[in-house]
């Protein structure tokens, strides 16, 4: 007993080890990275205006603070056309960014903060794998997570220092602690995915609609709960932050890129461009409704593919969103392709190699050719439909699959065998 404790002892010690000197070696090519490649666009304003706020006591969403991050990020305030770069953050997102505004070198602290992004997108590849019931073998598991972290919406969260990564993670775990029905954790973790309200509040109103549903109050409870403390602990050190939280929000969309359906389509038709984007929004709402309603009655596998549909048609409800939060829709993948090698097999796999090349090269190829010029490569508008429309394609045509599960051919011919049908 004695021995075989010592060799799970070491076991351990040396795991602990290869994982620290993993996670030092990641970190190392994060910061060679970082000092020959500018970035960390969305990393900046949190860590800037969370450390003035947090050393010199100024609201992080003043013209003053906002002036601070544009002069570092441009070297002179930002003129028109140019991000104002603003907090933007509710205030108790510096929770999540502190550790990191007190490192002074910004290029140090973006390394650790692209870090902490990678290994959050490795484990939201290994959580959303979890969720569809999937088992790729050692080596579709490698390339998933390789795939998770060089795709256009992952590289492009990791280069921008996108705290979605964070929020994507943190959603799935929230369906997964659901799924478990440790609704207490559940709630916790959604309302810290609240620093991004607007990529958080469609796919977090469907996990407490159902959860309602369901008679289990105590997700709602405990969101509930540590939203009001999170805002109440924030407003002691800083009485009207919400009021100039909103302030900032209000402004956003005007010195921001396109970030709904409706101002897409404007840029190419003007004269009905925002009744058509209107029109997909209203569109998404009664799907999601209907949806929603029966997700009551589905099981487990059927209420991932809400979730996922969710989480994939909410981009389009018309809440000011941006193309580079899309890595969130990663979970409806691992979904798809784990439905396909269920129903095919051998052919199911190599579809979803296919699919997986498809979707790397594709989306790359899409950003790369519609790339707008500027004193900054600005994303194209059309970046807002491309992984939706391929995701919603491939979604509803699992659907049936998923949620009536009905029998393969090859289930049917094996249950004819034993039965001495031939």
């Amino acid at each position: 007993m004695n021995r075989r404790r010592r060799n799970t002892t070491i076991i351990a010690i040396g795991m602990l080890v290869l994982i620290i000197a993993g996670l030092v070696g990641l970190t190392w090519g994060n910061l060679r990275f970082a000092q020959e490649n500018p970035g960390g666009n969305d990393f900046l304003p949190r860590w800037l205006g969370t450390r003035i706020f947090l050393l010199e006591g100024t609201s992080p969403y003043s013209s003053e603070v906002a002036e601070r991050i544009q002069i570092q990020a441009y070297g002179h305030p930002a003129q028109e056309g140019e991000d104002e770069m603003r907090f933007a953050y509710p205030l108790y997102s510096i929770l999540i960014f502190f550790p990191f505004s007190l490192i002074n070198d910004f290029t140090l602290a973006r390394s650790l903060w692209m870090t902490l992004l990678e290994v959050s997108l490795f484990m939201m590849c290994f959580l959303s794998i979890r969720a569809a019931r999937w088992k790729p073998g050692i080596i579709m598991y490698v390339v998933m997570i390789l795939f998770s972290v060089t795709w256009y919406h992952g590289l492009r969260a990791l280069i921008n220092g996108n705290a979605v990564v964070l929020v994507g993670l943190g959603l799935i775990a929230a369906y997964t602690f659901v799924r478990h029905r440790d609704d207490e954790m559940a709630g916790v973790i959604l309302a810290i995915c609240t620093i991004k309200p607007q990529v958080a509040l469609i796919p977090g109103l469907f996990l407490l609609i159902w959860t309602i549903s369901q008679r289990r109050w105590k997700m709602t409870l405990w969101f509930f709960g540590s939203l009001g403390l999170l805002c109440g602990a924030t407003a002691l050190l800083q009485p009207d932050w919400m009021l100039q939280n909103f302030q900032d929000v209000l402004s956003y969309s005007g010195y921001t890129e396109p970030g709904t359906p409706g101002q897409a389509l404007s840029q190419w038709l003007p004269g009905i461009g925002q009744r058509l984007g209107i029109g997909i929004s209203i569109l998404v709402g009664i799907v999601l409704l209907v949806e929603w309603f029966l997700a009551a009655r589905r099981k487990e596998k059927g209420l991932f593919w809400t979730f996922c549909i969710t989480l994939v048609i909410g981009q389009w409800s018309g809440i000011q969103n941006d193309p580079g939060n899309y890595v969130l829709l990663f979970p409806a993948i691992p979904l798809i392709f784990s439905t396909w090698e269920s129903r095919w097999k051998r052919g199911g796999r190599i579809v979803t190699l296919l699919t997986i090349i498809t979707i790397l090269v594709g989306v790359w190829a899409v950003f790369l050719l519609t790339l707008e010029p500027g004193d900054q490569p600005i994303q194209s508008p059309i970046m807002i439909f491309v992984l939706p429309v391929i995701l919603i394609i491939l979604l509803y045509g699992i659907r049936w699959w998923v949620i009536h599960n009905p029998k393969t051919w090859s289930d049917l011919l094996s249950e004819g065998e034993k039965s001495g049908i031939s």
